[in-house]
């Protein structure tokens, strides 16, 4: 499983960049919409949706809405005089609302089953809350541009992967090596204490890498710092969520697509929430 893992992301990572770095700011939406469609597509069994043509609906559902917004917020006309669009900050403040909403979910599971199980459109609800608001703030992060620098948003949407993949990388092997309280047994039986603090302290290496590479200024350290620090934890729960609603739909995989790694929703799941943090947080502290 970890060589299939690891060859999986080999073909994957190359992909990645090509996206974040080549394709026109247009065609990086484009590419992340279709990404999150393909979430979508996973996330309606976990609605207890199984039919295929409404599982087609929900993934169209969710595509359109994303294509509103674009249209609604042209790429040409994201900032305005250092100001993000209302429209687009909007949609990535009612993600980063989700997110406080789904930690509290998370941490009183299964007692909070029950205020979501039996309706399918609530959960519904919350998978719009998860992806569109993804999107958002994606393009956002792509769409930074400081001192005509043409690549900058791109190295930090980098920035936020190398993150997320630290969190993941570092909680496995922590986990496995000295894994021995569990963090959430109810949500995640396999998530220890031990492959938490993993995770943060191999991130918080990539911060001090990053840090160190590109000269952040010593007055900007408590705002880069917490807002990787928030992106991490962020990151975590995206996981757990994705974690709780399969434990309660009965589902081992989002889906099959990626050999190892089950599917696409298995995947972006952490980034799902770790992008529309780090983007309010960048907002907030660094902008």
């Amino acid at each position: 499983m970890l060589k299939q893992r690891i060859l999986t992301a080999l073909l994957l990572i190359p992909v990645a960049l090509y996206a974040v770095f080549l394709l026109p700011l247009w065609g990086f939406s484009l590419f992340i919409q279709l990404v999150l469609m393909l979430g979508a597509w996973e996330w309606s069994p976990l609605m207890g949706v199984k039919r295929t043509s409404s599982r087609i609906a929900y993934t169209l559902v969710v595509g359109a809405v994303i294509g509103v917004l674009s249209l609604l917020a042209p790429y040409q006309h994201l900032w305005t005089n250092g100001t993000l669009d209302p429209l687009i900050y909007y949609t990535i403040l009612v993600g980063g609302v989700w997110w406080v909403a789904a930690l509290a979910l998370i941490v009183n599971y299964p007692s909070s089953r029950r205020l979501w199980a039996r309706t399918r459109s609530i959960v519904g609800c919350f998978g719009l809350a998860i992806f569109v608001p993804c999107w958002a703030a994606l393009v956002t992060v792509r769409s930074i541009n400081i001192d005509e620098q043409p690549y900058f948003g791109g190295w930090v949407v980098l920035f936020i992967l190398l993150l997320v993949w630290a969190a993941d990388v570092g909680a496995y092997f922590a986990g496995v090596r000295y894994g021995r309280n569990k963090m959430m047994p109810a949500v995640s039986p396999g998530k220890t204490m031990e492959g938490l603090c993993g995770g943060i302290s191999l991130a918080f290496v990539v911060m001090m890498v990053v840090a160190h590479w590109t000269k952040i200024p010593a007055d900007q350290f408590t705002g880069y710092y917490l807002t990787g620090l928030f992106t991490v934890v962020a990151s975590v729960f995206g996981d757990l969520n994705e974690s709780m609603f399969k434990r309660a739909a009965g589902v081992k995989d989002s889906g099959s697509i990626l050999p190892g790694h089950g599917g696409i929703l298995d995947r972006i799941d952490s980034l799902t929430a770790a992008v529309p943090i780090f983007t309010l947080a960048y907002l907030e502290f660094l902008h």
